[in-house]
């Protein structure tokens, strides 16, 4: 065994990793990499100290969608990117979990849940954050199961349920997110990056396809004038992310999710929080560098043994 799948719940992500990268084998995590800043830089520390990788989900900016989105942005095809607005609004996962209780404990609910999906796209599109502003709630204390066979029972929520935040890039671009599980109108998946020749929209962060497209203006109707942009590259899954790195650790080339992308994300999911908490705007002090892009002519159904 050469490399190891961490799919354990978030408050033992970085326990996990860093047993697996002492045994001198690669990991691949799911999010968050880690609870704490700490945890992580000291899991990304042994595992150079070990030789070994750390990559971290999503995976899925490695997907069509994200890439196809990417190469509009660096083509131009919306002028100088301004702004980006992102949304994911829905009733909370007790409205269809069975033991959803995990998902409103410490290092979950909205925020470090999906957040993670919506900051990792926004950084491969715009580029590392710089600071961050937010503003939170909690819009009940104590929730109820309401699908399986323990639906009834009720439980405490520890965590922020509504989170809306505002955050500078290395760009120049900004970006305003609402997470929320507490919202009744569900309206999940919203990423609109705004350049001064357009708004291009990216699928939801959470899948691996969908169609980009740009809103050029209003036609005569009052309608968005839109213009598809063609989707380039394949591939579509859970797993995108694992195939990456053993491909990196087989031909020493970058993979995409990394750990530094993962600890840059997690970063500012905290400094988001910690913003929330004290009103104040934080800076983000680590950075993620320039995320690799993946090939258009990638085929992830290649062997890579």
């Amino acid at each position: 065994v050469e490399l190891v799948v961490n799919l354990t719940v978030p408050a033992v992500h970085a326990e996990v990793s860093t047993a697996i990268v002492a045994t001198g084998r690669h990991v691949w995590s799911e999010k968050p990499i880690a609870l704490d800043l700490p945890a992580a830089r000291a899991l990304l520390d042994r595992a150079a100290e070990a030789g070994v990788r750390v990559g971290v989900a999503p995976d899925t900016v490695l997907g069509p969608a994200v890439q196809t989105a990417r190469r509009a942005v660096e083509r131009g095809d919306i002028g100088t990117v301004l702004s980006a607005h992102t949304a994911f609004q829905s009733p909370g996962p007790d409205a269809w979990h069975p033991s959803p209780e995990f998902l409103f404990a410490r290092g979950a609910g909205p925020l470090f849940d999906m957040g993670p999906y919506y900051f990792t796209a926004l950084v491969t599109l715009l580029g590392s954050v710089t600071r961050v502003s937010a503003v939170r709630s909690t819009g009940r204390t104590v929730r109820t199961i309401r699908t399986g066979p323990r639906a009834g029972t009720s439980f405490p929520v520890e965590v922020p349920t509504h989170v809306a935040a505002l955050a500078c890039y290395e760009s120049g671009a900004v970006s305003q997110s609402v997470f929320s599980f507490d919202s009744p109108l569900a309206r999940e998946g919203v990423v609109e990056i705004t350049g001064t020749e357009g708004t291009l929209v990216v699928p939801d962060p959470n899948r691996f396809t969908g169609d980009v497209r740009i809103a050029r203006g209003r036609g005569a109707d009052g309608e968005p004038r839109w213009e598809p942009v063609p989707g380039t590259g394949a591939g579509e899954g859970r797993g995108l992310g694992v195939l990456d790195l053993a491909r990196a650790v087989r031909t020493g080339a970058d993979p995409v999710a990394t750990g530094d992308l993962g600890y840059h994300v997690l970063d500012v999911l905290i400094a988001v929080d910690r913003a929330a908490a004290t009103g104040e705007s934080r800076q983000v002090r680590s950075r993620a560098g320039t995320v690799p892009a993946v090939p258009e002519d990638r085929d992830p159904y290649a062997a890579t043994l």
